[in-house]
């Protein structure tokens, strides 16, 4: 891995099209096979869009749906590529890596919280008609 980093470091290296999206779902695998919030995540959504199915929602609310579905797991993502960075550079405790780890997390729960709102708003009529 340290040659293919170096390689890719070279002024004028580009590496190729197809490799990068190699690259980018070995990132996707690996975040998917170690991260347990990702985990809960991904098992959240897909009860949501079978939900989401089930209730018959317009095309409007299936992009609302998967704009946060997508947001979501990116920040999750984005949050382990920092933990792990911060990991790399100390394995000492130092405030300010616990700051960064901290303030990483925190928009994962910041838009995990609003996540939920939309969700209230997006399926609450439809849940509410099937109650009444």
């Amino acid at each position: 891995m340290l040659m293919a980093s170096q390689e890719r470091n070279k002024k004028g290296y580009r590496g190729s099209f197809t490799r990068s999206f190699f690259y980018a779902f070995a990132g996707l695998l690996f975040v998917l096979r170690t991260e347990r919030n990702i985990k809960v995540h991904v098992t959240i959504a897909i009860f949501m869009i079978a939900l989401s199915y089930y209730l018959g929602i317009t095309k409007q609310e299936w992009l609302v749906l998967f704009l946060v579905i997508g947001g979501m797991l990116v920040i999750e993502i984005m949050n382990t590529a920092i933990e792990n960075v911060v990991d790399l550079v100390t394995e000492d405790f130092h405030p300010l890596a616990k700051i960064a780890k901290d303030v990483a997390a925190s928009a994962a729960l910041v838009f995990a919280c609003i996540s939920v709102i939309i969700g209230v708003i997006l399926f609450g009529p439809y849940l509410l008609a099937i109650v009444k």
